[in-house]
């Protein structure tokens, strides 16, 4: 069951950078924000991307083979085209920083739970436009607006 949860807020990748209705980012601080304070912190996703390797690392040995990441790769797009966003839907898309050519350090065609990992501090510092150390959905509205 918590596979399921995990594989849901996984393919829903697509839908934070801007949802259907309502305000740009919320989606993204609902399935990211485990206290529900309203705000996404560096620990939060740091957690949640830790469940999301877990979910997708199907024989458990710490490394995204190709074919896994692939399986990543396809969940996340059937999710964003379902819900009409192309890939990489602004450069502020958190599904941006799940992007295997961003994950995988070392290019080999493998993503290690420690390269997953690593990237997670220039994900969120990227997400976080305001550089308050959260995340919300403020940091999603263009700027301008």
């Amino acid at each position: 069951m918590i596979r399921i949860a995990l594989t849901v807020a996984v393919i829903s990748l697509g839908v934070m950078a801007q949802a259907q209705q309502g305000q740009p980012g919320a989606h993204f601080v609902e399935m990211w924000d485990l206290d529900g304070d309203g705000a996404v912190t560096l620990a939060e996703a740091t957690e949640r991307r830790g469940d999301i390797f877990t979910t997708f690392d199907e024989n458990e040995d710490d490394i995204l083979s190709a074919g896994e990441h692939d399986l990543f790769d396809e969940a996340r797009a059937a999710d964003m085209q379902a819900n009409g966003l192309g890939r990489g839907q602004g450069r502020n898309s958190p599904a941006n920083g799940m992007l295997r050519e961003v994950t995988d350090a070392d290019g080999d065609g493998a993503v290690s739970r420690d390269e997953f990992m690593s990237a997670v501090p220039g994900w969120f510092a990227g997400l976080d436009r305001d550089s308050d150390g959260v995340v919300t959905p403020a940091d999603f509205v263009p700027r301008g607006n």
